[in-house]
C-alpha cells in the first residue's frame, strides 16, 4: 500500500513529469472512475496547464491554471506511469493524461480503489486531515494533547488521519518501535516525553523512507514490519504480529513494554 514517503516520491515524479504542460485529453478507463467525472467535464480540461502537483496527506492535488483541481488517491495499489502517448497503456491503466507535446501520465492500478476527482474553482477541498508530521504546527505538546483525547490503542489511533496526515500502517508500527512504545498502549497513557520519542521517530522513518518504496531494501530497512518470528533488530526477541482494527501490527514484546 502506498504511504506518505511513497505518495511523496509519486507526486515529486509527477510535478518533474507534467508542469507547465497544456493537456491534450483525459481518458477515463474504468466505469468506477467515469462515474465520477462526467463527459463533459473531461472534455473542459482540454488546453488547461498544469500549475503545480502538491501533496496533502496521501491526497495528489494537480492545480490547473485555471483555479481548478484534479484530485489523485492511490488508495492500495495506485500509481504513476510516466512516458508517451504512443506508448502501450499498461495492463493496469485507469486513467489517461495526454499532453500536447506528445507526453503522457497513467494512473495505474490492479486493484481499481484508486480515485481521481475534479474540483472547480475556489473550491474548498474538506480532506479532514490533521498536521503532516513534517509540520511545523505538530510539536510533542500537540501530539500529546491529540493522544490525550483517545482512549483506544495507540497504533489505530495514529493511524486516523486527522490525528497525523499520510501516516500509514507500516510506518506507524516502524515509529513505535524506534520510540520503544507498546502499539498496545493506550494512546490516553502516552507520556509527554513518550510523545516527544514518538513524534521523534516518525519524522525519522519517513525521512528514510521518501523517494523510495518501502518494498526496496537497498534504501529502507524496516525494523518490524512483515518480519513476524524473526530477531528483534534491537534485542534479537522474535517479533511478534497481532490484530489492530483489521490492520496487522508487528512489534518487539521485549523492547515496546512501555
Amino acid at each position: 500500500m502506498p504511504e506518505l514517503p511513497e505518495v511523496e516520491s509519486a507526486v515529486q515524479r509527477l510535478r518533474a513529469a507534467t508542469v507547465g504542460k497544456t493537456i491534450a485529453k483525459i481518458a477515463l478507463l474504468h466505469p468506477a472512475l467515469a462515474r465520477r467525472i462526467s463527459p463533459s467535464r473531461l472534455r473542459s480540461l482540454r488546453g488547461a496547464r498544469i500549475a503545480d502537483v502538491v501533496r496533502r496527506g496521501k491526497h495528489q492535488l494537480v492545480l490547473l491554471d485555471d483555479g481548478r483541481t484534479l484530485h489523485a488517491h492511490f488508495r492500495m495499489t495506485g500509481d504513476w506511469v510516466l512516458g508517451r502517448e504512443s506508448d502501450a497503456l499498461p495492463r493496469f491503466a485507469r486513467a489517461s493524461i495526454a499532453f500536447t507535446d506528445g507526453s503522457r501520465a497513467v494512473l495505474d492500478d490492479p486493484r481499481m480503489l484508486s480515485t481521481l476527482d475534479l474540483h472547480p474553482r475556489g473550491a474548498p477541498l474538506e480532506l479532514g486531515l490533521g498536521p503532516e508530521p513534517s509540520d511545523q504546527s505538530l510539536t510533542p505538546d500537540a501530539l500529546h494533547a491529540a493522544l490525550a483525547r483517545r482512549r483506544g490503542p495507540i497504533k489505530p489511533v495514529m493511524l486516523d488521519q486527522r490525528v497525523i496526515a499520510g501516516l500509514g500502517n507500516i510506518y506507524a508500527a516502524e515509529a513505535l518501535w524506534h520510540a520503544k512504545i507498546s502499539p498496545r498502549r493506550r494512546a490516553s497513557a502516552v507520556s509527554l516525553s513518550d510523545a516527544r520519542a514518538l513524534l521523534a521517530a516518525i519524522r525519522k522513518v519517513i525521512k528514510a523512507a521518501t523517494g523510495a518504496r518501502y518494498t526496496d531494501d537497498s534504501v529502507v530497512r524496516l525494523a518490524v514490519y512483515d518480519r513476524a518470528g524473526k530477531p528483534c533488530r534491537r534485542c534479537r526477541t522474535p517479533i511478534e504480529r497481532i490484530t489492530q482494527a483489521g490492520r496487522s501490527t508487528y512489534f518487539c514484546p521485549n523492547c515496546q513494554r512501555r
